[in-house]
């Protein structure tokens, strides 16, 4: 069983939701990024999301774009970010880590090479944003071929097509896009969005992410009751930009994430 897998069957019994806060590689430097992913998963996440850093976010807000932009400015490369999962997994060997990023570099790289070498480095899942599932089969059949599961976006104006083509080529779960915006944006029907997880996760029986609008404990608890798991980006990505120092960084993050850790927790009536 993959570490997706594992960690979803883990928590169902713990009658939690994961949580999976979002960094992007480089940032708030180029030498606190495998230390923040620790701190993180010692800090209450169930599993990684790494940003792959792009000149051109186009689906995500201020302040991811400019976190792209600080990392690029430093040199990030796409080999830079795996090398980092692959020193990462020298010391933890559970933590599942999702790379999300855009479609341009992984081209660039070739995506065989790129399905190979994220493999190698312990990556379980890729989320290519700008990458439509109904033009992703190769893309999809390379990544799974390697072992990593391809996962895609829904959003509230999917309609029916697409999500049975994401049933069929998807895999890991889905990462539901909780509001018609870029990432950092603020959800005012919580109700709505999880009525429609609900409907999904009967379709499409994988589990189900929610991400973009979550920024404290009180949303990750509400959205916690009906979702596989909690996807939180911009708001960890703005605190860390304050940061003066890498020292500074791991403490605000481990600060922050410990609140919504505790906040995971089902009520009976959701699981």
């Amino acid at each position: 069983m993959s570490r997706l897998a594992t960690m979803f069957a883990d928590l169902q019994q713990e009658n939690k939701a994961a949580l999976i806060p979002f960094i992007t590689a480089g940032d708030p430097s180029l030498t606190v990024t495998v230390d923040l992913m620790h701190t993180l998963v010692a800090s209450g996440a169930d599993a990684i999301e790494l940003g792959m850093p792009f000149s051109d976010p186009m689906a995500d807000g201020p302040s991811i774009q400019r976190a792209s932009e600080r990392a690029l400015a430093r040199g990030v490369k796409l080999r830079m970010v795996l090398e980092w999962v692959r020193e990462f997994r020298r010391s933890n060997q559970h933590t599942p880590v999702i790379l999300m990023g855009y479609l341009n570099p992984l081209e660039a790289m070739g995506m065989a090479t790129f399905a190979e070498l994220a493999a190698e480095a312990g990556v379980d899942a890729v989320i290519i944003v700008d990458l439509t599932p109904e033009e992703a089969r190769h893309e999809s059949a390379l990544l799974k071929a390697r072992g990593i599961d391809p996962v895609f976006l829904l959003a509230p104006t999917s309609g029916a097509a697409r999500v049975q083509t994401v049933k069929a080529l998807g895999s890991g779960f889905v990462y539901y896009v909780s509001l018609r915006g870029t990432t950092g944006a603020a959800q005012s029907n919580w109700e709505e969005v999880l009525g429609r997880v609900r409907d999904l996760r009967q379709e499409l029986a994988m589990p189900v992410a929610i991400g973009f609008g979550i920024r404290d404990a009180e949303t990750v608890a509400r959205v916690a009751q009906g979702a596989d798991a909690v996807v939180v980006g911009s708001a960890l990505v703005e605190i860390l930009a304050d940061c003066t120092d890498d020292q500074a960084a791991l403490l605000a993050a481990s600060n922050f994430l410990q609140d919504l850790a505790a906040a995971t927790v089902k009520n009976r009536s959701a699981s």
